[in-house]
């Protein structure tokens, strides 16, 4: 790739928004050509080619699109692909939809000691944390157990947990975007490092959140004078495993100027993550408990249980899956809706069984649609712009739009597009779902035009480079042709 100067650069850039100050005048899509002109400009410039790019903008009401550009071509969406995903939970499951985890003693209880084991029951919360979980063990502990006698033993037949390795997408298996959907996936499986220069000036501080038994972290870091920069902040992260468990190791020179730093990783599996963290909580209020821990399935499903978590509603789940892109969360909505339609998970490869039909059934052609990964998480998904114009076309129609549009992005407010047109007329007036991988850009939701029409818009570009500059270039220019249209 040509490495610029900084001269040079910023002349290519002000070249590029010439052209586009020169076009925006002219609204209409310029005669013998496909596409806008501001759009053109910018794909010209960038040399992205026409194959590369899809694009549909329809005003309610409007038989026809008023722009369809390469509309049948199958793309890669990224992570509007969680449109379909979270339209079709608040569809079939309705938005005031619950997971609810169960907690149970697996023996009798006698001058508070549990003689037996204590199962966990889980459901496929996706928005299960760590906070839900102190509670959770408060409310044991105030049922007057204080000592556990046996393990902790977790039922996960809600569905089954995710066979593939978390590292298997980009080689990255501890960050948080890689985790993979589980029954009792707690705090997204991962640990916050705060990190900030010790009063010392030497060494760092690092502060772990949530607490953990039986989780080492240790901490080679040194301080390195100068100004905060470098990847990760000079931080290296390793998770070395042993026969005694897993062990956090950080090392590198972690720069004085820096202040305090998070970082967000993962470092054991689900079932070491609930075990760790149920121990570690257990001690601070004052239990005992030094079992291990074991999958089984609950044998007694009509026994009262010691207590119960009640998850958050779905709308409120969907708000965050949609505004933030949360991977995780998605796939447990696509799982769910499979577990509540009982099929079978050896159906689900490319086409999720309960998806494509609650698709289907609302007037979106899954024709030639591969769901690979719900989340958009995927290099093999494929969509077209008609299909995820045909998908908000359904749900702008639906009994679930109210909830439906409060879970996009609010373009300039919040979201994934929070800093999108801050600070200009075009603030507010979009809600939108983003999606980037390495050479795919997307977006895609609803507009509201200048002259106060609702448009939908669909922009879908895989291109070599597309989820860097160019691609949101290509995206804001034709946000902006659509609200000025």
């Amino acid at each position: 790739m040509v490495q610029w100067t900084g001269i040079r650069r910023t002349l290519f850039a002000a070249g590029i928004a010439a052209l586009v100050l020169m076009a925006t005048a002219q609204l209409t899509v310029q005669a013998g050509d496909d596409l806008p002109i501001p759009v053109r400009a910018i794909m010209d410039a960038h040399k992205i080619a026409d194959d590369s790019v899809s694009v549909w903008v329809e005003a309610r009401d409007e038989p026809t699109p008023r722009l369809a550009f390469n509309a049948n071509a199958p793309r890669n969406p990224a992570s509007v692909m969680k449109l379909f995903t979270t339209y079709a939970a608040l569809r079939e499951l309705g938005p005031a939809f619950t997971w609810t985890s169960r907690i149970y003693a697996g023996g009798p209880v006698r001058d508070g000691v549990l003689e037996g084991d204590l199962w966990i029951r889980g459901a496929g919360d996706p928005y299960l944390l760590a906070q839900d979980v102190w509670k959770l063990v408060g409310e044991i502990r105030g049922r007057g157990i204080r000592r556990i006698t046996g393990d902790l033993v977790l039922d996960v037949s809600a569905f089954p947990p995710a066979a593939a390795d978390p590292g298997t997408f980009d080689g990255r298996p501890f960050r948080a975007y890689n985790q993979q959907p589980h029954p009792l996936l707690v705090n997204f499986n991962v640990l916050n490092f705060d990190l900030a220069p010790a009063p010392d000036g030497r060494s760092v501080r690092v502060r772990t959140y949530p607490p953990m038994m039986g989780l080492p972290v240790e901490s080679r870091l040194s301080i390195a004078p100068g100004a905060c920069g470098g990847y990760q902040r000079g931080v290296t992260y390793h998770v070395a495993s042993g026969d005694a468990g897993n062990a956090v190791i950080l090392e590198g020179r972690y720069p004085a100027g820096c202040g305090r730093y998070r970082m967000t990783r993962a470092a054991l599996s689900p079932e070491q993550y609930v075990h760790g963290l149920f121990g570690a909580l257990w001690q601070q209020w004052g239990g005992e408990f030094d079992g291990d821990w074991r999958i089984a399935q609950w044998y007694a499903p009509h026994a009262d249980p010691l207590t119960i978590h009640e998850s958050r509603p779905l709308a409120e789940v969907v708000r965050l899956v949609n505004k933030y892109s949360n991977n995780v969360m998605a796939q447990h909505l696509a799982l769910t809706l499979d577990a509540e339609r009982q099929a079978s998970p050896a159906a689900r490869e490319n086409r999720p069984p309960a998806l494509m039909e609650s698709l289907a059934r609302s007037g979106v052609d899954p024709q030639g649609m591969i769901i690979d990964n719900a989340a958009g998480l995927s290099r093999h998904n494929r969509v077209t712009a008609r299909q995820v114009a045909e998908l908000l076309s359904t749900a702008r129609h639906s009994l679930v739009m109210p909830e439906f549009a409060a879970s996009l992005a609010i373009a300039g407010v919040d979201g994934t597009v929070r800093d999108r047109f801050r600070g200009t007329p075009l603030a507010g007036r979009m809600r939108l779902k983003t999606g980037r991988l390495d050479h795919v850009s997307s977006v895609a939701g609803y507009v509201r035009s200048a002259r106060g029409e609702e448009l939908l818009v669909v922009v879908l570009i895989n291109a070599e480079d597309a989820h860097r500059g160019p691609g949101i270039e290509l995206q804001d220019a034709i946000l902006r042709w659509a609200y000025q249209s």
